[in-house]
């Protein structure tokens, strides 16, 4: 959302369908580590950038409780 991208556009910049991108962020897909590298190249972030926005997102949700 940061960089005003729908899910479309990442899906293209990625190369895979724009449903991908919407199971990812709901949950009902993990992607491997290979997909991880080009989300991060869809992006334009480094994969330690997207593991330190995961990371914030784990310390919201599991060490608050």
């Amino acid at each position: 959302m940061k960089q005003g991208l729908s899910q479309e556009d990442l899906a293209y910049e990625c190369d895979v369908d724009r449903s991908y991108i919407s199971m990812i962020e709901v949950g009902r897909n993990e992607p491997s580590v290979t997909k991880i590298f080009d989300l991060c190249k869809g992006l334009k972030i480094k994969p330690s950038d997207f593991f330190k926005i995961v990371e914030g997102e784990y310390q919201r949700t599991f060490e608050q409780s």
